[in-house]
């Protein structure tokens, strides 16, 4: 599936979680029903997926977590906060390089209309 396509279907059914349960909740139960979404339209997704910094040649366990990614293609980050910061963009683009995925989408729940809460990423 293409980008565009993934990341269509990705932010429709994060519309749909939105007009149901409006802004105002926390980022988990956000997660808990994007990804029921997904899995009803039979997207495959790793939900808290854990990654590494590597430095040189050491690798870090450090308790980072990919809020969710899809198709192994696109990381997902899920906000739910008053308005984006410059820190939620360098989050989402550093987990994309340390994950080598290409494709990003950062989303937050917390507006009256979720097209306001949207980024998307292509390093």
């Amino acid at each position: 599936m293409t980008f565009e396509k993934l990341s269509g279907e990705i932010i429709g059914s994060a519309i749909e979680v939105h007009k149901i349960l409006g802004p105002g909740l926390l980022e988990s139960a956000y997660e808990e029903c994007l990804a029921y979404e997904l899995r009803k339209k039979r997207i495959t997704y790793e939900r808290q997926k854990e990654i590494p910094i590597v430095y040189k040649e050491l690798s870090i366990e450090c308790g980072y977590r990919i809020d969710l990614l899809v198709e192994n293609s696109i990381i997902v980050e899920l906000k739910s906060v008053e308005k984006f910061a410059p820190v939620h963009t360098a989050q989402i683009i550093t987990y994309m390089r340390l994950a080598n995925i290409k494709t990003g989408l950062l989303i937050n729940f917390n507006v009256t209309v979720l097209k306001n809460g949207l980024k998307r990423f292509v390093l």
